[in-house]
């Protein structure tokens, strides 16, 4: 999926969801199609420097981000707006 085909609540809901803890990439690539690379993009478009800075420096820091860096399955959280 290309960045500029997305509607602004698809935008605003990948926003949420990348800026989620426990919302790993894998799920963000599972329903809206965009690898975390694309996610990388589409954050430094919307975001002000500052904020993709601590976004990004958060991120980097969380094992939650990425399925298999996790130490943990069961008991995921997922969110009602979360498709399977």
């Amino acid at each position: 999926m290309k960045l500029s085909n997305l509607e602004p609540q698809t935008i605003d809901r990948i926003i949420e969801m990348a800026w989620e803890d426990r919302t790993p990439f894998e799920a963000i690539e599972a329903q809206f199609g965009l690898q975390e690379k694309q996610v990388i993009a589409l954050m430094r478009q919307q975001m002000k420097p500052s904020s993709f800075r601590m976004w990004r420096e958060r991120v980097t820091k969380r094992k939650t981000k990425h399925l298999n860096k996790r130490e943990f399955v069961a008991g995921r959280f997922k969110s009602q707006n979360q498709k399977s």
